[in-house]
């Protein structure tokens, strides 16, 4: 567990997993960065193959350190500019190797301004964000996935989405874009002591009910127990269900009033 301190600003304790799963290669990845006052959490998923996904997967996480680190900043449009770049890197990659022309990756960062308890979020695909308040999931952010659309043109129950047939069935991610810009939150969220996030690829989330992630966060002291927990019950659900598990990887995230030692 890591944690992350600002003086007189709202802390973050973290806890991260990347796990191969069943999977002959893990073509998941992660990574967060920190400049003065503001945070950045990215989890991405690849596909193309062995090789092309995992390269996809590093290079849009390292590509939006990069550019965060060179010009960290808290808005609308830094954070756009920061997927931007990962995109742009990712096609000049596939230009530049024949053998890697197919592959693509998801895409989910997450920006805090700890001084002045502001999150923003970005996304691509199906890797996703929640976010907790008082133990209850407040925000979600919407699959970029065939299985999605079916949902919200009313032919699928939003409960089926976890086990529809086409739920990993991506119209758009970093490298196959199409049509699709990077979604991005509208307005500033904004954050208060307790709140929480998650962040993961369809390998954790497929294997845990929202409900199921409320309880862990209620039960959870620390925000290791709480990823600990949901992927102890991930675990078992895949068990019940005789199916092997893909690559998963998540960020369990709690924001913490800063502790003022006493005298």
């Amino acid at each position: 567990m890591t944690e992350v301190a600002f003086l007189g600003c709202i802390d973050c304790a973290v806890a991260e997993i990347c796990a191969i799963g069943e999977r002959q290669s893990n073509q998941d990845a992660l990574g967060y960065a920190r400049q003065d006052d503001l945070t950045c959490f990215i989890v991405s998923d690849g596909t193309g193959g062995h090789e092309g996904g995992e390269v996809a997967a590093k290079l849009v996480v390292n590509s939006i350190k990069q550019k965060f680190l060179q010009e960290a900043c808290f808005g609308v449009r830094a954070l756009q500019s920061y997927v931007e770049f990962a995109i742009s890197q990712v096609t000049k990659d596939k230009l530049s190797s024949p053998q890697q022309r197919d592959m693509s990756a998801t895409v989910a960062t997450l920006l805090f301004d700890h001084c002045n308890r502001t999150a923003l979020w970005a996304h691509l695909g199906d890797s996703r964000i929640y976010m907790f308040r008082n133990g209850k999931v407040h925000k979600i952010s919407k699959d970029h996935s065939l299985a999605q659309r079916l949902i919200d043109a009313g032919y699928v129950s939003a409960d089926q989405l976890r086990t529809h047939p086409k739920r990993s069935i991506l119209f758009a991610a970093v490298g196959a874009e199409g049509d699709t810009a990077p979604e991005i939150t509208k307005e500033t969220i904004q954050i208060q002591d307790g709140d929480a996030f998650l962040m993961c690829t369809d390998g954790y989330w497929e294997w845990v009910e929202d409900a199921e992630m409320e309880q862990s966060l209620l039960s959870s002291s620390s925000s290791e127990e709480w990823l600990n927990n949901m992927n102890a019950i991930a675990d078992n659900n895949v068990r019940v269900a005789r199916k092997s598990r893909d690559n998963y990887s998540a960020f369990a995230i709690w924001l913490q009033e800063p502790t003022i030692p006493s005298n």
